[in-house]
């Protein structure tokens, strides 16, 4: 039997199973190579469809490919790790065909490799960032929520408190400055790039650290781990996070704190900033989608612009939505898809495309693409950047 027609024999019982992760699936054979980015980003996201319509756009655009693309296809629902322990009800369909793959095969397709072997793993290893430091790193929360002018930030102690509990289960110190003037933030994230001094430094920026359940007094010394989290949580227009003065902090000039330098504790280290301001004070619309079609390991030095990771809540120009008692959009987004997809072990990468996924579906009005937000995210990370839950996960 051709491996094309295993996959229509068995084509309703897979459909009933990979509608439990679709997205899942869907990442899963767009990283091999199964499908091209532009048919990834066309079924992403399709509407008027349920998960088991989206699931099989995807089954039917695997056999319109041919009998090859269906072997790999098969293939890759017996062999991956991630889809055998999230789909383990596969193991009870017949999937085995008795056509063997032909060689050589083409460039584009997915190089089937026995993804436990010693070798496949080491690999695996070296494509990582190593987090092996305890805590982690530093996770710093700057809150902006009381402006002098008398503006209120609601909903952000919502979003100070979901990543405080997201990240400390991921092995974090949390710390959060609140209500920081714009030299405040720049003094303040100078400190943090290169923790040279003491904590009496850190007094006039109102710093606490997260404890379980709430904010405490800072008590243990401060040292970088293997990563380093910035979370900013403030008004914003185009390039820059404004403190409570209203004075305006270059989001790059922030990053440029953190370059890598022969003295810095982060250097070849990887550094998320994660910016929930708006970028302006335009509002983003929405159309209706119509169906169309170096391994680093030897090199002796790296980028000083190298292994940043920056998010942003919305593209520029544009503004970002937040419940006033919810939270926002982006960072509630965040926090759940972290929660949800970092014990599988997927990279942060990854779970930032579901965030954008997530976001992007979103409507501020009751008119169907009247207010939309569509996040952005710009990373030179060299490697990927997988964070796994810690013992006091919860």
């Amino acid at each position: 039997m051709s491996a094309k027609d295993t996959v229509r024999n068995n084509k309703t019982k897979i459909l009933e199973i990979l509608c439990g992760d679709r997205s899942l699936i869907l990442n899963k054979v767009h990283e091999k190579n199964l499908i091209t980015g532009r048919e990834y980003q066309n079924l992403k996201i399709i509407y008027g469809k349920d998960e088991e319509g989206h699931v099989t756009e995807l089954v039917d655009k695997i056999m319109t490919k041919g009998e090859n693309t269906c072997q790999y296809f098969l293939t890759l629902l017996q062999t991956d790790e991630d889809i055998k322990s999230t789909f383990p009800e596969l193991k009870n369909i017949q999937l085995n065909h008795n056509q063997l793959l032909p060689k050589p095969v083409q460039a584009s397709s997915w190089d089937i490799r026995d993804d436990n072997s010693p070798e496949c793993k080491r690999q695996k290893k070296d494509e990582q960032y190593r987090l092996n430091s305890q805590p982690v790193g530093l996770c710093v929360i700057i809150n902006n929520e009381n402006f002098k002018d008398g503006n209120v930030r609601n909903g952000t102690n919502k979003d100070t408190q979901s990543l405080s509990e997201v990240f400390s289960g991921l092995g974090f110190r949390v710390l959060m400055c609140k209500d920081q003037t714009k030299d405040q933030m720049d003094r303040a994230l100078k400190y943090f790039a290169s923790l040279s001094g003491d904590l009496s430094q850190l007094q006039e920026f109102n710093v606490k650290e997260w404890s379980h359940t709430e904010f405490t007094e800072l008590q243990q010394p401060l040292q970088h781990g293997d990563a380093f989290i910035c979370c900013i949580l403030s008004h914003g227009k185009k390039g820059v996070v404004f403190g409570i003065d209203w004075q305006p902090l270059c989001i790059k000039q922030i990053t440029r704190n953190f370059k890598a330098t022969d003295q810095s504790p982060l250097t070849g280290k990887p550094k998320v900033f994660l910016i929930q301001a708006c970028q302006g004070d335009k509002t983003q619309h929405g159309v209706i989608l119509t169906d169309v079609e170096a391994d680093d390991s030897s090199l002796p030095s790296i980028p000083e612009e190298g292994d940043f990771l920056v998010a942003y809540a919305t593209v520029e120009d544009h503004a970002a939505f937040r419940h006033k008692t919810d939270g926002s959009w982006f960072v509630q987004s965040l926090c759940q898809q972290l929660q949800r997809h970092c014990p599988r072990g997927e990279d942060i990468t990854t779970i930032l495309h579901r965030v954008n996924n997530e976001v992007g579906q979103k409507e501020g009005s009751s008119q169907v693409g009247a207010a939309k937000q569509m996040p952005e995210v710009r990373f030179t990370l060299r490697k990927k950047l997988v964070l796994s839950p810690q013992s006091n996960y919860s």
